[in-house]
């Protein structure tokens, strides 16, 4: 049987390595500190494998069909989106096929990929913990770019039921668990409904699957000329607070927000806290260590926070 050694939930941001910090003191420069004291506490804890929970940013997800999750069970592959890892991932795909049986016990009816594209979502948290070891993978994917979003409270019991498979598994060894995902941040509609996404824009976001390549091609530049852009919104009060009931292990008043709630005080970027939720979900355990920095420079407040077991 596996043993859930700790949990990282780390937020993720193409431009926190595109416009690295020029010094220690300079903004975004304690989140990257912090990252390096984590990878060390990781390679303390030796994990045999490390689950992580993160979204797509249409790269492998689409809305010819938009599962709420998706779990890799064979192979991944980084797409190499804003220069993040490209190129295959190990895959610890005997617990991967252990989680999916245990979640299909628990209702859940989850998609899987024997060939699953990841982007920095996944790869920038997974390699900020654990890039020099190469230590195999399973990837838990979660619809956090647009609705039809999965509710709270069930990315709440797919963490519940996450953390029971792991624990259950056949697959013997330890596992650290991973949640990859920002905290408030205000980003442009990706729905298809809202009449402000038209067009070309539309078109790749419903079919961009027809060619990936070109879909990422021409929409990286908009996104890479959002870097740097001092007056990026981030509600730092309200990410303070989430960490908190973290902390508090509360995550009722958490999933009590409801989608637009949650919209209201973090933005359509804040939707991401639902990988935060499954994971913390699934080891279980407070929040006992956590790092922030609000750096509208990147777009997005950088947050770490941590449980790790006494070993």
């Amino acid at each position: 049987m596996s043993e859930i050694i700790g949990f990282v939930g780390m937020s993720h941001s193409p431009f926190v390595t595109m416009l690295p910090p020029d010094s220690a003191a300079a903004p975004g420069g304690a989140f990257l500190g912090d990252a390096a004291r984590v990878e060390a506490a990781v390679a303390e804890l030796a994990p045999d494998a490390i689950v992580v929970i993160g979204p797509d940013h249409f790269h492998a997800n689409f809305y010819d069909v938009m599962p709420p999750f998706v779990l890799g069970v064979e192979s991944a592959e980084g797409f190499g989106d804003f220069g993040s890892a490209s190129g295959p991932l190990p895959v610890a795909s005997a617990l991967a096929w252990s989680i999916h049986e245990g979640l299909a016990a628990a209702d859940f009816d989850i998609s899987l990929s024997y060939a699953l594209t990841v982007d920095h979502g996944i790869v920038q948290s997974y390699k900020m913990v654990s890039h020099k070891d190469g230590i195999p993978l399973v990837p838990l994917i979660v619809n956090t770019a647009a609705p039809p979003l999965p509710g709270m409270e069930r990315c709440v019991a797919l963490g519940k039921a996450l953390g029971a498979a792991i624990r259950g598994s056949d697959f013997d060894g330890r596992v650290l668990v991973v949640a990859s995902g920002g905290l408030s941040h205000w980003l442009p509609s990706n729905d298809p409904r809202d009449v402000s996404v038209a067009g070309e824009k539309r078109e790749s976001l419903i079919h961009g699957r027809r060619d990936t390549r070109a879909f990422a091609a021409a929409r990286e530049p908009r996104v890479r000329a959002m870097g740097g852009d001092p007056t990026a919104r981030v509600n730092a009060d309200w990410d303070s607070w989430f960490l908190g009931q973290l902390a508090a292990t509360d995550l009722a008043s958490v999933t009590a927000l409801g989608h637009e709630g949650l919209e209201e005080e973090a933005g359509s970027g804040g939707h991401e806290i639902r990988c935060w939720l499954v994971g913390h979900a699934a080891v279980g355990e407070p929040l006992v260590w956590s790092s922030y920095e609000p750096v509208p420079e990147w777009i997005t407040g950088m947050a770490i926070g941590t449980t790790f077991e006494v070993v």
